[in-house]
Order: structure tokens, then C-alpha cells, then sequence
């Protein structure tokens, strides 16, 4: 009997760690640019943007802002772990509904758009989300930036 007890938790241990190690990962992100002849979807347009996903105006400025850091939000990870989901970047939230019901994609992406305005590498803005920087960004004030 020992022996079973002892083998369960070697078990139990070992899918803890794992767990564990996997939401300490970086999520997907894209390394590069995408290349000139790729075809993304696009970001929903302004016209889209309304209903229950948009009742607050830092939701719909978000998407109104993303197409301007398009190529940035490509390279970024999100860290709501939407890649579990098939998600392979930060823009990909931006492609339907998800970010507007997301505070995490929300402020990644304020985030990024203001490092951006600061003159900020594509580096520097990926080191500020998995370093966690995103979540200081006040969705509210953010609301207002250009």
C-alpha cells in the first residue's frame, strides 16, 4: 500500500510543478513583424464597436488605438493565457470581441500604445508586459490618451 500512496503523490507533485511552471511561461507572441505579403485579420473597425462589449469608453478607444501599434501588439504576449484558446498574440484579441471583456488585453495594450509614444523598442515594450508593467495602466485615465 505504501508504495501506491508514495506513487500518488509523486504524481500529484509532479501535475502541481508543471501547472505551475506553465502559467509562469511566457504566452505566444510572435518574434517578428509580420511579412509584407501576410494577411491578417483585420482589428474590428469603428463601426463594430458597440453593444454590451463597448459600455465603457476604454473599451472602444482600445480598438480605435490598436490598428495605430498593430505590428507591436503582433510581437507582444498576452498574459489573460488566451493562447490557450489559439490566441497567438496580443493583436489576435483585437480581432473579435475578447479584449473589450478583457482588463489584462486592455491594459497590454495601453501599455504598449504609450511606451510606443515614449519612443520605446519593441524590446523594451515586451520586457515592460512579461515584467508586468501593464498592470499599473489605469483603464479609466487611459481612456483619454491620443
Amino acid at each position: 500500500m505504501k508504495p501506491f500512496f508514495g506513487a500518488l503523490f509523486a504524481i500529484v507533485l509532479a501535475a502541481t510543478l508543471f501547472a505551475q511552471s506553465d502559467s509562469l511561461a511566457v504566452p505566444a507572441y510572435h518574434k517578428a513583424a509580420p511579412s509584407a505579403s501576410e494577411k491578417l485579420p483585420p482589428i474590428l473597425s469603428k463601426d463594430q464597436l458597440w453593444g454590451p462589449s463597448f459600455t465603457n469608453p476604454y473599451q472602444a478607444h482600445a480598438y480605435e488605438l490598436a490598428p495605430k501599434v498593430s505590428k507591436i501588439i503582433y510581437q507582444l504576449p498576452c498574459y489573460c493565457y488566451c493562447d490557450h484558446s489559439g490566441h497567438k498574440s496580443l493583436r489576435t484579441c483585437y480581432e473579435s470581441t475578447h479584449a473589450a471583456h478583457c482588463a489584462v488585453c486592455l491594459k497590454e495594450l495601453y501599455y504598449a500604445y504609450s511606451e510606443n509614444k515614449k519612443g520605446k523598442t519593441l524590446a523594451q515594450i515586451r520586457s515592460g508586459i512579461v515584467s508586468g508593467e501593464w498592470q499599473k495602466i489605469d483603464l479609466e485615465s487611459a481612456a483619454g490618451m491620443d
